[in-house]
């Protein structure tokens, strides 16, 4: 079996983000990055299918010359060897313009089986992986909490709202988006380590430019903002207006 893994190289949890000057995107200059989590949980998942099917596990970015670091970490986690789209004005990209960059660069290799996380840590939107199949002519099942292979191609464990799951049959070629805990992360060994080192990255041209489906026009810290209402009167009426206030004004209560 031959799969695919996409990742994405983030700004760690523990950094202090501040605004870059235009307020369109956090400044990055100086901060510290990682594995995007949800990714980490869709390599995983590769690695054990590997494992229980055989094959090829390589793991794709679209990223800046910097994305080089999570690329390196996946392959000493086990991903057999890389494709890395480099690009400066990826590293804050929207959805179409990530995912026409890697369906170029991987459409050729014929994947059986295409992984991405959930979403991504920074933005969040859990786009790329749907708007990827969708190049990529690939059905396609999200939020996966379990996956086995069968036969007839494959059979997913989804997560729905409300504590609900559902099964789902999918042919191959496929694409799932992997939701973070699915696994138990393994981590890189220093024979891993020293073994990525000698495996492949190979550089992929930048997909001719895609009109961005997304816009951030303004990006800001929230403000900390308080406020002190007194209720008068007494108890009960103090106790009528703040349940009155809980519910209209907070909508916390139904």
């Amino acid at each position: 079996m031959k799969i695919a893994v996409c990742i994405k190289q983030v700004v760690t949890r523990e950094w202090q983000l501040r605004v870059n000057d235009q307020k369109t995107w956090i400044r990055d200059a100086d901060a510290s990055f990682e594995l995007n989590e949800p990714d980490a949980y869709a390599l995983e998942e590769a690695l054990r299918l590997k494992e229980k099917q055989g094959g090829e596990v390589v793991v794709c970015c679209a990223g800046p010359a910097r994305a080089t670091q999570v690329i390196r970490e996946a392959l000493a986690r086990g991903a057999d060897r890389a494709i890395h789209v480099e690009g400066d004005a990826l590293a804050a990209a929207d959805a179409a313009t990530i995912a026409a960059a890697l369906a170029a660069a991987i459409k050729d290799e014929q994947f059986d089986l295409v992984l991405t996380g959930l979403q991504s840590d920074d933005q969040g939107f859990g786009q790329v992986g749907v708007v990827l199949a969708e190049k990529l002519g690939m059905p396609h099942a999200t939020i996966i909490m379990d996956v086995q292979v069968q036969d007839a191609g494959l059979r997913v464990k989804r997560e729905l709202e409300g504590g609900w799951f559902q099964w789902v049959g999918l042919p191959m070629p496929a694409l799932l988006t992997i939701q973070s805990g699915i696994n138990q992360l393994r981590y890189a060994t220093l024979k891993g380590i020293m073994a990525a080192k000698k495996k492949d990255i190979r550089k992929a041209a930048v997909a001719p430019a895609v009109e961005p489906l997304q816009q951030i026009l303004s990006l800001y810290v929230p403000e900390k903002a308080k406020q002190t209402q007194l209720l008068t009167g007494s108890a009960a009426d103090a106790a009528r207006q703040l349940v009155a206030k809980l519910r209209d004004e907070a909508r916390v209560l139904q």
